[in-house]
């Protein structure tokens, strides 16, 4: 019997985009200097679409909090809630739509964007504008696929610098910036399935225009056995303590039962696997729609036209650098931030080896012979001068053997047209160099003489042309 028998799980991912913010003009980036000027609200329970006030609002408004937001120059009056919103971001939409549809879901044609009613006062206006994008998708995992139940595109909220019993502290910086939601399917019975799921949609989400660091993405878990109501754990930064904290949360639930309480809640992520309640589970009495906005509309042509344009996938562009004969150290090395170089110098020379280890190994290296960082050594061996030099070899005036040690006279001081003349012996001399080294030393391995001629003449023979004479000679 399975210590997991009953277990249903499914995932929340939120994602920030890297696109300004969503219904206003703004900048979305974080600011790290004092704000201008603050404002103070208050939460109020106000009836959602259904004409029931939200359980979780009462509860929150209830406490009788006060909410104080931190604004600066470049806070809008749209993000005060002192403006309605302005037409959505397009940006924004494009990044939702590529996510759906490399999520293998269905894109909505029409949609109405609506206003989700926020409890713990994180948004000026007390909700948090979100309009459904697309459903009914799937991600392959090893369990088997995992349905995509919805893709939201929404708000983020104003980020918390202090929260007290009676008094929070915002800062609108972040409210407005483009988040994805996207939800799977309490589907999943394994937590190594969730886990699995999670980086499976993040590698999703890493292959578009996504914000990157810690607070960028928050992932949350459902999870109920039987016998219990659904629990949402928030707050997971790191899938990797999915697994022990969906483990303790089946036990606590376990208790739970056996002391006749099964109510549902949310809950927030420690970082021993426990979790602390937050509130109670919000319902749909919180939403209701946004009358300042019309209705969203996503016509096919545009969806055909953002399929021709879908990011490659970093294990689908794995496989193609394999193709290419690199090992899994250059792959590896390509992929941290130096894919885009690679496949523009690729056009020009088609040894892949060579410019994957010119744009990685080769600057690394260097960085550690010269003491210097790899973002100097990249400054001066930049792509351009990169081209410049593989350039030389196409036209076949620089052996691929000789393309190291012209980077390093480079970075020396030397110009790059001087750089890549190399002084050369020609055959004949070659040829007399070498079977002069042979007689004297009598008895060697063919490789062990190529150690020798190379030190002798350096950088001006051609070391294929070397082999195959020292493999005439040694017999």
């Amino acid at each position: 019997m399975s210590d997991y028998e009953g277990l249903k799980a499914g995932l929340e991912v939120h994602q920030q985009l890297d696109a300004g913010k969503l219904f206003c003009a703004c900048a979305g980036y974080l600011r790290s200097d004092d704000p201008h000027f603050s404002i103070t609200r208050r939460l109020h329970s106000v009836a959602g679409e259904t004409g029931e006030v939200d359980a979780a609002v009462a509860h929150e408004a209830s406490l009788g909090k006060e909410f104080i937001y931190q604004g600066y120059d470049s806070t809008c009056l749209v993000e005060l809630d002192e403006e309605p919103p302005h037409q959505i971001n397009q940006k924004a939409l494009e990044e939702a739509l590529k996510i759906s549809l490399l999520l293998n879901c269905e894109i909505y044609p029409i949609s109405q964007i609506m206003r989700k009613t926020v409890i713990d006062g994180s948004n000026t206006s007390g909700f948090q504008r979100t309009v459904l994008i697309a459903h009914s998708g799937f991600v392959e995992t090893s369990f088997g696929k995992v349905p995509i139940e919805s893709i939201a595109l929404e708000e983020d909220s104003a980020r918390i610098i202090e929260k007290h019993d009676k008094k929070s502290i915002y800062r609108l910086d972040r409210l407005g910036i483009p988040l994805v939601e996207i939800t799977t399917a309490p589907a999943m019975n394994n937590p190594n399935q969730i886990k699995e799921a999670a980086l499976k949609i993040g590698e999703i989400l890493r292959a578009c225009k996504v914000k990157r660091g810690i607070g960028t993405i928050r992932q949350d878990i459902n999870v109920s056995i039987p016998g219990h109501d659904k629990v949402e754990i928030k707050g997971f930064q790191d899938p990797s303590m999915m697994v022990k904290t969906v483990e303790v949360e089946i036990e606590r639930q376990k208790e739970d039962i056996k002391q006749k309480k099964k109510e549902g809640a949310v809950r927030n992520a420690l970082a021993d696997g426990n979790t602390e309640f937050l509130r109670p589970l919000p319902g749909r009495a919180r939403m209701y729609p946004e009358t300042d906005l019309p209705i969203l509309r996503v016509p096919r042509d545009r969806i055909n036209e953002i399929k021709k344009i879908l990011p490659k996938l970093k294990h689908d562009i794995r496989e193609e650098l394999k193709k290419k004969g690199l090992s899994d150290e250059l792959i590896g090395l390509v992929l941290e931030g130096n894919l885009d170089e690679f496949e523009v110098l690729s056009n020009l020379h088609r040894d892949a080896n060579l410019v994957a280890k010119m744009v990685t190994l080769w600057r690394s290296e260097f960085a550690s012979k010269l003491k210097k960082s790899f973002e100097e050594i990249k400054n001066i061996l930049s792509e351009s001068v990169l081209e410049k030099v593989l350039e030389h070899v196409v036209q076949g005036h620089l052996h691929e053997g000789d393309v190291k040690r012209v980077l390093l006279k480079i970075l020396e001081g030397v110009p790059v047209d001087k750089a890549v003349k190399v002084e050369r012996v020609n055959e004949n001399e070659l040829e007399e160099e070498i079977r002069k080294i042979v007689s004297e030393k009598p008895g060697l391995r063919a490789n062990a003489y190529m150690g020798l001629v190379m030190q002798k003449l350096k950088g001006k023979l051609d070391a294929r042309k070397a082999m195959e004479i020292l493999n005439k000679i040694v017999q």
